[in-house]
């Protein structure tokens, strides 16, 4: 029964927070994570843990395959070159100056680099929560770097554990072959799956089937890629990307719909839920260490906060201008971006799930038998980081990038016009041909010429390339005509089915006819 007990605390609090945070103008993750810490005063709630094998197998691969799935591969392509340093060069600096200030205060150097590798990468989901407001390239490339660096700090991870369990000897080549195993390994398993399910969805043809199909990917992708202990992260990104570029050719209009209407009500509950367990888990940190310890916990949390962002910030102005030393051809000069917005990048790095997944999955033991030297101070120190850069950081965002003030990015609107602008004018070209292959008669063939003539001229007037005021006008009353009509038809059927003249079955059905509609005429943003 406590089980069903934690699923409905969990709801509410996502409901109220969620609420919340829209009314205090706040991003909805720092209320939930806020709402997960107040929970932890709660006695019965106090038994509760996150176990590392839940956000690891559970929450992180459907996490990460949405994410790869809604990300700009054209953007990745284009700043390749900096996501890469980002997602290696920066975690391997962000774990050594962890470990550094760790071991100043008296943590042995093992558990200390355990605690840098941990708190190295920046987290997938808390990037794409909390800065929904950059500009695209900005969230592009913060959102790459976080779905590849957990690569990378894994790698680092286990050798810290390796080298602190004292199990074997850690050498160059080792240390080499690992590498070449998270990162070769990955990337082949997910390519491999991403043409697996490709080709088999296009012998599917059933929207449930095929959306099945699609949730057990990121599962497979991560469980195939662990077996061989190559990087489960990289396997479900891979897919990811592929099949983000592949499926808009091959799935069909039904499948489509389903299985985005799936994964974002489900990655939105998933995301959630993970803040609100997060601020739980930091309760029961505190619960185990000992009281003089906490002191020196919040001491580590301060320092160590701080110096992720300024390493981070460092790393980033630091990495621009190598490059621009190194690389002067005008396209590059082209893509630079200004200091203030290496700025509001360099505190947007998010620490999340996968750091707290990683010191929970801390060994308890040592290959002698004695307990795992600061396990409890690690797991603290991991769960009070990921409560500052989310709320912290979180609520300073805002103030930056009003600093900022970065240019308004305009490239999604301008390209989603020149996508309808093309596309209706190819159709009135090919129209002709289009109706003799289908022995379409004049009359049928003149009306969807009308049809498209008129929402050429509706778009052109929307962006100011045309005169047409009256065209536009016209437009959005019959919108609201046709948004009107739609109600008076819903009601009408909806007072069939309660006289009982149509069963609910056959008003089930006509309504998602004129859902579909309505939302063609009126889209809806269901985003956060």
């Amino acid at each position: 029964m406590f089980g069903l007990e934690i699923v409905v605390i969990l709801g509410v609090t996502i409901f109220v927070g969620t609420g919340l945070a829209h009314s205090l103008r706040v991003a909805p993750p720092v209320i939930r994570l806020i709402g997960g810490v107040l929970l932890g005063f709660v006695p019965v709630l106090r038994e509760v843990s996150l176990p590392p094998e839940v956000v690891l197998f559970l929450f992180l691969p459907a996490l990460l395959f949405w994410e790869s799935l809604t990300t700009s591969l054209r953007e990745i392509r284009a700043n390749f070159r900096g996501i890469v340093m980002t997602s290696t060069l920066l975690v391997v600096a962000t774990a050594g100056v962890v470990a550094v200030i760790a071991h100043a205060l008296g943590m042995p150097w093992g558990p200390a680099w355990v605690l840098g590798a941990a708190l190295a990468p920046t987290d997938a989901t808390a990037v794409g929560a909390l800065t929904r407001s950059l500009p695209r390239r900005n969230v592009t490339l913060l959102r790459a770097e976080s779905l590849i660096n957990d690569g990378t700090a894994l790698v680092i991870y286990g050798i810290a554990v390796t080298f602190t369990l004292g199990e074997e000897a850690i050498t160059t080549a080792h240390i080499s072959w690992l590498v070449l195993l998270a990162y070769g390994g990955g990337i082949l398993i997910g390519s491999a799956l991403a043409w697996l399910v490709l080709k088999t969805r296009s012998r599917l043809d059933h929207p449930v089937q095929e959306t099945v199909l699609s949730i057990l990917t990121p599962f497979l992708g991560y469980l195939l890629a662990e077996m061989i202990e190559a990087s489960g992260v990289l396997a479900v990104v891979t897919a990811g990307l592929i099949m983000s570029q592949a499926a808009p050719r091959r799935a069909r209009a039904g499948t489509r719909r389903q299985s985005d209407g799936f994964w974002s009500l489900a990655t939105y509950l998933l995301n959630a839920s993970l803040f609100v367990l997060v601020g739980l888990e930091l309760q029961a940190a505190i619960r185990a260490l000992e009281a003089p310890l906490v002191i020196r916990g919040l001491l580590l949390i301060a320092l160590v906060s701080v110096a992720l962002i300024v390493v981070r910030i460092v790393f980033l102005f630091t990495s621009t201008q190598l490059i621009r030393l190194l690389d002067r051809r005008p396209a590059q000069r082209l893509r630079r971006m200004s200091y203030r917005a290496r700025i509001v990048s360099g505190l947007c790095g998010f620490r999340g799930a996968v750091s707290l997944a990683a010191a929970l999955g801390v060994p308890l033991l040592l290959s002698s038998g004695e307990p795992f030297p600061e396990r409890d101070m690690l797991v603290f120190v991991t769960a009070g980081v990921i409560v500052v850069t989310i709320v912290v950081q979180g609520i300073l965002l805002p103030l930056v990038l009003r600093w900022a003030a970065l240019a308004r990015d305009t490239a999604i609107e301008q390209e989603k016009l020149l996508a309808q602008r093309t596309a209706a004018e190819e159709v009135l070209m090919d129209i002709d041909r289009l109706a003799a292959q289908l022995n379409t008669e004049a009359p049928v063939t003149e009306r969807l010429r009308q049809e498209y003539a008129t929402h050429l001229r509706v778009l052109d007037a929307g962006a100011g390339l045309v005169e047409a005021e009256e065209e536009l006008r016209h437009h959005q009353q019959y919108t609201a005509l046709r948004l009107a009509v739609l109600e008076n038809k819903r009601a009408t059927m909806v007072r069939l089915r309660n006289e009982e003249h149509i069963d609910d079955t056959v008003l089930r059905q006509l309504q998602s006819t004129m859902d579909a509609e309505e939302l063609r005429l009126a889209p809806e943003d269901l985003t956060e």
